[in-house]
């Protein structure tokens, strides 16, 4: 059964999500109290900023990740340029509301202060900021105007469109290569992960007894395939199939070896967030990215604790 299409919003309205539920309810956390909004029937018109939200909601939705909304929109109708999110982030560690762009990047997501949402969407809709301003001005944490620190790698922005077709479903991580340029380094990295099986995993047969915990190994469905040449980071989020339905295992990874990897030491990779911020990306040495991907699967540490900092040494270099 594939997830419920959006509803179409009434010209002018925002349609605001929610993507967590507990027994079929829906949990909005504090957010309708912070972004201090009054109701007029089924919109919530938000402070003096005259924007409309209109909060939805669908068990179906639940774990509704932001690089899937774009495949839920109706057809035959006109796309919005933005949807927001109440998602798990909002309802349990108290983040600001998702912004999924659906206009210039579709799926690509910045979080927002919940007190400066309407604030924001004005300027938005208004013309007055671009998702790309919004992205441009985010912090490690993925927070517009956020007080985590710049990125040291932040993601590009006013990218070309250009068509590129759905990534492979997988529960687990995917690496993707993006340049295909080096063949010789390409194949050395896929050497120092391990090699690729038959199936095409790196990491997938690794003996346990062997493994470096200190540089746990990457365990990923390798996609070499020319069609993703060039596929930069905020396009990856709606590339990811969303599942059939919320009980699915999702991607939890989509990690990038692009022009970068073969010319810098250390072969650094792209690692692309797909949950708490879509299109977010932090940059690591090959040797790291697995234990990156075990410690998120693992609940041990979270996404922003691996995007480097700007003017600040990653903690990892000491690794």
């Amino acid at each position: 059964m594939s997830l419920p299409k959006l509803s179409q919003p009434v010209t002018g309205d925002v349609l605001l999500v929610c993507t967590c539920y507990e027994d079929g309810t829906a949990l909005w956390g504090k957010l309708l109290h912070e972004i201090a909004a009054r109701r007029e029937g089924d919109v919530l018109v938000v402070g003096g900023s005259g924007v409309r939200l209109r909060p939805i909601e669908d068990c179906g939705w639940h774990f509704l990740h932001g690089g899937n909304v774009p495949a839920l929109v109706a057809d035959g109708g006109p796309v919005p340029p933005v949807v927001v999110l109440a998602d798990i982030p909002v309802v349990y560690g108290g983040d600001g509301p998702l912004l999924v762009d659906l206009a210039a990047i579709p799926g690509r997501g910045v979080r927002v202060p919940s007190a400066r949402l309407g604030e924001i969407l004005a300027d938005l809709l208004g013309g007055a900021l671009t998702f790309d301003h919004l992205v441009r001005d985010m912090d490690v944490c993925g927070m517009y105007q956020g007080d985590g620190g710049r990125p040291a790698f932040p993601a590009p922005t006013a990218l070309p469109h250009r068509f590129f077709p759905a990534l492979p479903a997988t529960a687990g991580v995917l690496l993707v290569r993006t340049f295909f340029d080096d063949e010789e380094g390409w194949r050395a990295l896929l050497d120092e992960l391990g090699g690729a099986d038959e199936d095409g995993w790196v990491g997938a047969d690794l003996d346990s007894d062997e493994i470096d915990e200190e540089h746990y190994p990457l365990t990923a469905l390798v996609v070499d395939d020319r069609a993703f040449d060039g596929l930069l980071p905020a396009q990856v989020p709606a590339q990811v199939p969303p599942p059939k339905e919320h009980t699915e295992e999702r991607t939890a990874l989509v990690v990038l070896a692009d022009a970068r990897t073969f010319a810098e030491p250390g072969r650094p990779l792209t690692v692309v967030d797909l949950h708490d911020t879509p299109g977010q990306t932090a940059v690591l040495p090959c040797r790291m990215v697995g234990s990156m991907a075990c410690n998120l699967e693992i609940g041990n540490m979270d996404f922003y604790e691996f995007v480097a900092v700007e003017d600040t040494e990653p903690w990892w270099e000491g690794s």
